[in-house]
């Protein structure tokens, strides 16, 4: 069974979503961890708190935060697992539109990737 990761982005500066957006989220994730497709996830702090570490021409360099250049961030994740990726999208446009509805204000991105079980080929 094909599994995803689900990420949202924000913008950062946004504040904290409303107690309605909470409770369909709540009842949302699980529904779907009854159902078998939410396997893990959670929220994520600011990037006040954030490091990086940057790979460039071989070399390592710690990153620490805040960053005032950052504009996005990614807010949160999810584990998930559906038959198919049609019904994997489909669920990821549900997961949106509870934002839409229960927090029109803010400025978000639902990203939906499926995981790679394998090797990459060479």
């Amino acid at each position: 069974m094909p599994r995803f990761m689900g990420l949202v982005r924000m913008e950062e500066g946004q504040g904290n979503p409303p107690q309605a957006l909470f409770d369909a989220m709540d009842s949302y994730i699980g529904e779907q961890a009854q159902q078998g497709h939410f396997l893990d996830g959670g929220g994520l702090f600011g990037l006040e708190d954030a490091v990086n570490f940057v790979v460039r021409t071989g070399e390592v360099t710690r990153v620490d935060g805040p960053y005032a250049e950052a504009r996005e961030a990614v807010g949160g994740w999810a584990l998930l697992q559906y038959d198919t990726l049609e019904e994997a999208i489909a669920n990821q446009e549900e997961f949106a539109a509870l934002h839409a509805k229960h927090w029109p204000e803010c400025t978000m991105v639902a990203t939906l990737r499926q995981i790679s079980d394998a090797p990459p080929e060479a």
